[in-house]
């Protein structure tokens, strides 16, 4: 799915996905939102974002980590 809204620039933030036309990263937008920030937090903080553009942050962050890797995991002893 193409996200047009998150953009990988190497002249931006050395190349990690931002919102497009800012320099907020994707995972700034998931380490809040991991923080405990509320959506409108995260947008009076950063007041050239919108909703949109949170969900397109969620939404790259999925197809991101969707595919064929398998992901190890190690069961408690």
């Amino acid at each position: 799915m193409s996200n047009d809204r998150i953009s990988c620039d190497p002249k931006v933030m050395m190349g990690r996905p931002v919102v497009a036309g800012t320099r907020v990263t994707v995972e700034s937008i998931l380490e809040r939102l991991a923080a405990g920030e509320s959506e409108t937090q995260i947008l009076e903080a950063n007041p050239r974002l919108t909703s949109a553009d949170i969900r397109a942050a969620l939404q790259f962050a999925a197809e991101t980590l969707h595919g064929d890797r398998i992901y190890p995991h190690q069961i408690a002893a």
